[in-house]
């Protein structure tokens, strides 16, 4: 009988050791779920951020050309000293001596 009390210990203890083994490799694959969905989420807001970039980027491009093509136009009609009188009006603000300026404020 002492033959087969160690055997049932011996397969007790093999059972144990399967069933911990089962669990560990059972939870190890969990937590590699989660850092997958985890890294999948994260992926995701990055990629988002960086469309929503690109199309504020996109449109500063075509601002950019809308400006060029309007300088082009300039230079091309050989009409600079109109140009610099647009560009001191609008850009930098300012006006012929004795000129009056009027201004809507309702609007703010």
């Amino acid at each position: 009988m002492e033959r087969n009390t160690g055997t049932r210990r011996q397969n007790a203890r093999v059972r144990r050791r399967a069933v911990f083994d089962w669990l560990v490799n059972r939870f190890v694959a969990l937590i590699l779920i989660i850092a997958c969905i985890i890294a999948f989420v994260s992926t995701q807001a990055t990629l988002n951020e960086k469309r929503q970039e690109q199309a504020e980027l996109e449109a500063a491009i075509e601002q950019a050309r809308d400006e060029y093509l309007e300088l082009e136009k300039f230079v091309d009609a050989d009409d600079l000293d109109g140009y610099m009188e647009k560009a001191a009006i609008e850009d930098l603000g300012y006006a012929y001596p004795n000129e009056r300026r009027f201004y809507d404020t309702s609007r703010n």
